[in-house]
């Protein structure tokens, strides 16, 4: 009897509908890249259905893929609106050197 298996992409999009999830996928992403940031937004928005994100975020959902796309450049306000959309905000952290110890 085959195994039932489902795909690494399918699996994904499930684990980043949940907001901790997706804010340590978002964060780690951060950490390696601008780019690699829009991939894994591009990734949330697709595991929250892009039409309502987009429609939730008050964007038209053709511009919502531009802005995420591989050379998308989102404004701020954009990026806070889909963010919000998603049940995930922005937040600045200090970037504080670890202390030994």
């Amino acid at each position: 009897m085959p195994k039932r298996t489902r795909s690494y992409r399918s699996w994904l999009l499930g684990q980043l509908t949940d907001p901790r999830i997706a804010a340590d996928y978002l964060n780690a992403a951060r950490g390696d890249s601008p780019k690699m940031f829009l991939v894994a937004l591009r990734n949330v928005a697709k595991a929250h259905q892009m039409a309502k994100v987009a429609k939730s975020a008050g964007v038209a959902r053709e511009s919502l893929y531009n802005t995420l796309s591989r050379g998308g450049n989102p404004r701020l306000n954009t990026l806070d609106s889909v963010l919000k959309a998603m049940g995930l905000k922005i937040a600045v952290e200090p970037d504080l050197p670890e202390q030994p110890t």
